[in-house]
């Protein structure tokens, strides 16, 4: 990859987690009664969707490195690809299990925290099933694991809040700009 790519997957990165988070809050004020429709708010939905978007970049690059140093230690790459999904599996019940045992108040279900997780569980493997058909089959793994697992470490700090707008605000250019990334990836690698 050389700088133009890099800065073209740079910018075009922020415009998807810009218009991702535009998106978003315009979904949560129109359909929230408690707020009421307001243009600033839409400017800084704008302004922490790029901020979003540099998150998920880091998250991408961090991905990267951990890929290359793994698959560059273990002798067998099928070893690698069976730790992913036991990891993907101890996130899917961590999410759920330890959001329940903290945020839990009387009466409330262990299955209104798998919302979240099962919607990302979703659009992982659309986008892991979308990325196996442009390159091939095994980017599948290596897809669905970067999509889940990492877009749920950069959301923690929404996560922490139980707020479902926040997390709606925050998980929607996550995700958005995880997907951009990795589908753009074997194109500016050729």
């Amino acid at each position: 990859m050389n700088l133009k790519r890099w800065f073209f997957l740079f910018c075009s990165t922020l415009l998807v987690g810009a218009v991702s988070a535009l998106a978003a809050g315009i979904f949560l004020q129109l359909t929230d009664e408690q707020m009421t429709f307001d243009t600033a708010l839409l400017l800084f939905n704008l302004g922490t969707g790029m901020m979003f978007s540099v998150l998920s970049q880091m998250g991408f690059f961090a991905y990267l490195t951990l890929n290359y140093i793994i698959r560059g230690t273990f002798l067998k790459k099928r070893l690698w690809t069976v730790l992913q999904w036991i990891l993907l599996a101890v996130a899917f019940v961590d999410v759920i299990y330890l959001r329940h045992v903290i945020f839990a108040e009387d009466g409330a279900g262990w299955l209104d925290y798998a919302v979240l997780p099962l919607i990302l569980l979703a659009v992982a493997f659309i986008v892991s099933y979308s990325k196996a058909k442009m390159t091939n089959a095994s980017a599948f793994t290596p897809t669905m694991f970067f999509m889940f697992v990492f877009t749920l470490i950069e959301a923690v700090p929404a996560l922490r809040l139980n707020n479902p707008s926040s997390t709606v605000l925050m998980v929607t250019p996550l995700a958005a700009c995880n997907a951009w990334q990795i589908l753009l990836l074997h194109k500016l690698v050729k």
